[in-house]
């Protein structure tokens, strides 16, 4: 994966997220809202030519990505704890 920022603005960002799909940008996308964002999207033009760009509109996008980031941290970490926890029935 690599990310380039290709707009930084104060309340608005866009980071092209090379190497990705809709997988990891929608689950991004999903916590940017749930960490307050004004606006969190991302668009795919071509699946084979260009990387997805992931766009979050808030008062400090920048801090709403890192919220959205450690909720997903979260997530995988409780996921992770309630699938040991199935798998050893």
């Amino acid at each position: 994966m690599k990310l380039e920022v290709v707009e930084d603005e104060k309340n608005k960002m866009k980071i092209a997220v090379h190497g990705e799909s809709h997988t990891l940008l929608n689950v991004l996308r999903e916590n940017a809202w749930q960490a307050k964002a004004d606006q969190a999207s991302y668009i795919i033009e071509h699946p084979y030519l260009s990387p997805p760009l992931l766009v979050v509109q808030s008062d400090n996008p920048k801090k709403n990505l890192t919220s959205a980031i450690q909720l997903v941290i979260d997530q995988s970490k409780e996921f992770e704890k309630e699938f040991s926890a199935a798998t050893k029935k």
